[in-house]
């Protein structure tokens, strides 16, 4: 499979791009917890069906140490007891911002507050600018149809 456009090569897309990756810098800086990032950056990427994003962020993670167990049930995360109260909360917060358009009404006062138990005001901060961000990638990457399976861990840091 070829991707439709190739944003390395767009003058435009560069520019773009540039503040783009700058902001998933920041988002990677931030205090919220490493692994929590992938996972999050993982689920909402199954649910956009961005398979480029999906093998990014299962092979940062795993480089990072994340277990394979864990991975694999990102996708089933309610049914799993691998995940911390944390994480759990982080990722329904997740899917409700990713799934706005199929009429989840955005996120509900009980997501926001059992994530907000989990995480201060800054961490919070990150973990909705990181599912917007995510929502954005998926979406470059799903309408150019941009192929998976290449991505070296750690090759866009």
């Amino acid at each position: 499979m070829d991707a439709r456009l190739n944003y390395f090569a767009s003058p435009t897309a560069g520019k773009a791009l540039k503040h783009l990756m700058s902001a998933g810098k920041a988002i990677k800086d931030s205090p919220l917890p490493a692994a929590t990032q992938e996972l999050v950056a993982l689920r909402v990427s199954q649910i956009n069906g961005c398979a480029v994003c999906i093998d990014m962020h299962t092979k940062d993670a795993t480089a990072a140490g994340e277990t394979s167990v864990r991975l694999h049930l990102v996708a089933a995360w309610r049914e799993a007891t691998v995940f911390t109260e944390a994480e759990r909360a982080a990722l329904e917060l997740a899917e409700q911002g990713t799934r706005i358009a199929d009429g989840a009404g955005g996120i509900t006062e009980e997501v926001w507050a059992a994530a907000a138990k989990h995480y201060d005001e800054e961490q919070l901060t990150a973990l909705v600018v990181l599912v917007s961000f995510m929502n954005t990638a998926n979406r470059l990457n799903v309408i150019a149809q941009q192929p998976a399976g290449t991505y070296e861990p750690g090759q866009f840091h």
